[in-house]
């Protein structure tokens, strides 16, 4: 039988759900806020791991501050993580922005727009045609 994750992908799960409860809990700093660990990627040596976060606010400015102050405390969440997980060796973290779930709003936004213009147009077209009923009457 087949592994269904490799041991990295297992690793960076549980690293993953570690450092958003540190996120949660530990970090008082207010200039982070409302922060999600999206994904995580963990080399194979397991030594460096990039941590994917997602803001609730989507300002250019306060990613840029957030993602700074995120990766200048790096150390003293990969020690707090060190004291959660047992593992020979902690990675080195990086933390980066994911703009998917912005993106994806965004998208979502995109569409729910073009539909409603669509049914605010289709309904003057969709209109049963009186014109149509009246000649296969006279017929």
């Amino acid at each position: 039988m087949a592994k269904d994750f490799s041991r990295t992908d297992r690793v960076g799960q549980q690293y993953q759900r570690e450092i958003a409860m540190i996120l949660q809990r530990e970090i008082k700093d207010p200039r982070v806020s409302m922060v999600t660990v999206s994904d995580i990627e963990v080399s194979r040596d397991l030594a460096y791991a990039r941590v994917f976060v997602t803001f609730f606010n989507d300002d250019d400015e306060y990613i840029k501050t957030a993602l700074k102050v995120l990766n200048d405390a790096a150390g003293f969440i990969r020690s707090l993580l060190g004291k959660r997980v047992r593992a020979r060796i902690m990675p080195e973290l990086r933390f980066v922005h994911d703009p998917s779930l912005n993106e994806g709003i965004r998208m979502s936004r995109l569409v729910d727009e073009a539909i409603r213009r669509d049914t605010q147009r289709g309904g003057a077209n969709n209109e049963p045609n009186t014109d149509k009923q009246e000649s296969n009457g006279d017929d």
